[in-house]
């Protein structure tokens, strides 16, 4: 399974404080599936303000008191605070955060945690964090949502809307400084079999070029869009240009769902 089971269990139990604008996110969302490669360090719950931080840590923090878990806090500042969460001899790091409430697609129910960030915002959350840091666990959630969640190259495009300092081949350029890894970095994760790193790399580079075909080939005029199937009601990075059955979907405040003519 993804999650631990006292994540697993902290957050089913705090699945019922879940809103639109506290969700999970981050590692453990992504990887919420059961045929997950990587556990997650932590929990992240993200909130559309710093007051709903703070709102939202507190009621969290009751019903882990009032269900018998200890938390401590090790951080605590306006819009961010972080806490180890432990039961018995299992603990593990909860951190409350205020993001920016714009995305792609609203967060949507789950059956597990109540609500979570939706996955081409985790996934293009996964590139931006990559570009910012080389991290070995980011560089294996982004090689995860390509092949499961977007190619590399529609998120490097619609990742461009989302912080529009960057363009599409800006954000290849620096994902190719990415990549050099060695065995004693995965040591450090938590895995459920350690990866085949010859695989991987090429894997990796094969998808860098890839991804520089796909942004080269799409108009300028739609950098920072997802394309979203109507046929196939998914958003994809494989499409035939000539198909009225694409429709462009942008990002805004709290996400919108595709609307379909």
């Amino acid at each position: 399974m993804p999650l631990t089971d006292l994540q697993k269990g902290i957050a089913v139990l705090l699945s019922k404080n879940r809103t639109p604008d506290s969700y999970l996110a981050g590692g453990a969302a992504l990887h919420i599936e059961p045929n997950s490669k990587r556990y997650s360090n932590d929990l992240d719950y993200f909130h559309d303000s710093e007051e709903r931080v703070a709102s939202a840590f507190a009621e969290d923090k009751q019903t882990l008191y009032d269900a018998g878990y200890v938390v401590e806090v090790l951080m605590n500042q306006p819009g961010f605070i972080r806490a180890v969460v432990q039961l018995g001899e299992s603990k593990t790091k909860i951190e409350w955060a205020h993001d920016s409430a714009w995305r792609f697609m609203p967060p949507i129910r789950s059956e597990l945690a109540g609500y979570q960030l939706h996955p081409v915002d985790l996934a293009m959350n996964k590139l931006l964090a990559l570009v910012g840091r080389d991290e070995a666990r980011d560089y294996l959630d982004v090689m995860e949502a390509h092949r499961n969640i977007l190619p590399l190259g529609a998120l490097c495009w619609a990742a461009s809307g989302k912080d529009p300092g960057f363009t599409p081949l800006s954000l290849l350029s620096l994902l190719r400084r990415r990549g050099r890894y060695r065995p004693e970095d995965f040591k450090k994760l938590m895995l459920r079999e350690p990866p085949d790193l010859v695989q991987l790399k090429s894997d990796w580079l094969q998808a860098l070029d890839d991804a520089e075909v796909f942004v080269r080939s799409r108009p300028p005029e739609q950098i920072g869009c997802l394309y979203y199937s109507r046929a196939g009601s998914s958003f994809v990075g494989d499409f035939d240009d000539t198909s009225d059955d694409i429709q462009l979907h942008y990002g805004r405040p709290g996400g919108v769902l595709p609307r379909l003519a």
